[in-house]
C-alpha cells in the first residue's frame, strides 16, 4: 500500500476536518488542519492587538509573520492539537472571534506564502490528510487524491451552532448564518488563492449524508488511491 496526499477542501462548517481526522486516524497518517493554522494567525494578532471589527494592523504583521510557528501535535487520545510558538492554543482558536479573523488574514498575500511553505514542508514524506480551501490547488496540486466537501449555507450555519451549544456557547442562527455566508463570500472571491474546486477533485455534497455514508464514500475513494 502506498503512501498519498489526501488533499480536501470545501466551504466552512462542511466537516472538513472531521472527515480528514478519521481518515488520517484510520490510515495512520498525519492529519493537517489547515484552516487552524489561518486561526493561530488569527489568534496571534488579537492577542497583540494587531486586529479590531474593522481593521488588521498589516505592516505589523508583516514584520513578524516569520517568527509564527504552526505545528500539529497528537494527544494521549490520539488527538491532533494545534500549538503556535509551543503553546497549545487548540481550545483558544475554535471562538467565532478568532474564525472570523482566520478568514481576514487569510486574503493576505504574505500570510498565505508563509504558511504554504510551511504545509508543503509536512506534505514531504507523503502520508498526511490535509484540509481547507486551496490544499488542492495551490499547497499541493498534484495530490494522489483531491476531496471538495460542500453542503447549504443553512445546514452549515446549525451544525456550527449545535457545536457552540455543545460548547456552552450561545450564539443567534441567523448571525452564525450571515457568517456562514460573508465567510463564503470572501473565500471566494480573495485575490490570493479563492476557494475553488481543483479540476481533479471529486465533489461530495454531505447536506443529507450520514457520517457513516460519508465515511463510507471516502474509505472507497482512498483503497481506489493507495491499493495499486
Amino acid at each position: 500500500m502506498k503512501k498519498i496526499i489526501v488533499a480536501i477542501d470545501g466551504f466552512s462548517s462542511c466537516g472538513k476536518s472531521t472527515m480528514a481526522k478519521e481518515l488520517a486516524l484510520e490510515a495512520g497518517y498525519i492529519y493537517v488542519d489547515s484552516g487552524a493554522m489561518y486561526r493561530a494567525v488569527s489568534l496571534f494578532c488579537i492577542q497583540n492587538g494587531w486586529m479590531t471589527d474593522t481593521e488588521i494592523n498589516i505592516p505589523a504583521l508583516e514584520k513578524h509573520i516569520e517568527s509564527i510557528h504552526i505545528e500539529f501535535k497528537t494527544n494521549a487520545e490520539g488527538k491532533s492539537e494545534t500549538w503556535l510558538n509551543g503553546k497549545n492554543v487548540e481550545d483558544e482558536i475554535r471562538s467565532l472571534e478568532v474564525a472570523n479573523g482566520a478568514s481576514r488574514v487569510s486574503t493576505l498575500g504574505f500570510v498565505r506564502r508563509e504558511l504554504v511553505r510551511q504545509q508543503q514542508l509536512m506534505g514531504i514524506m507523503k502520508g498526511i490528510v490535509m484540509d481547507g480551501r486551496d490544499i488542492g490547488t495551490v499547497v499541493f496540486p498534484t495530490a494522489e487524491l483531491k476531496i471538495f466537501l460542500t453542503a447549504s449555507p443553512e445546514i452549515r450555519a446549525k451544525r456550527r451552532l449545535d457545536e457552540m451549544a455543545a460548547k456552552g456557547e450561545k450564539a443567534d442562527y441567523q448571525k452564525v448564518l450571515d457568517n456562514v455566508k460573508e465567510r463564503d463570500d470572501r473565500d471566494q472571491n480573495r485575490s490570493e488563492s479563492p476557494l475553488r474546486k481543483a479540476d481533479d477533485a471529486i465533489v461530495i455534497d454531505n447536506s443529507n449524508l450520514s457520517r457513516d455514508e460519508q465515511r463510507k464514500i471516502l474509505r472507497t475513494l482512498f483503497s481506489e488511491k493507495t491499493l495499486v
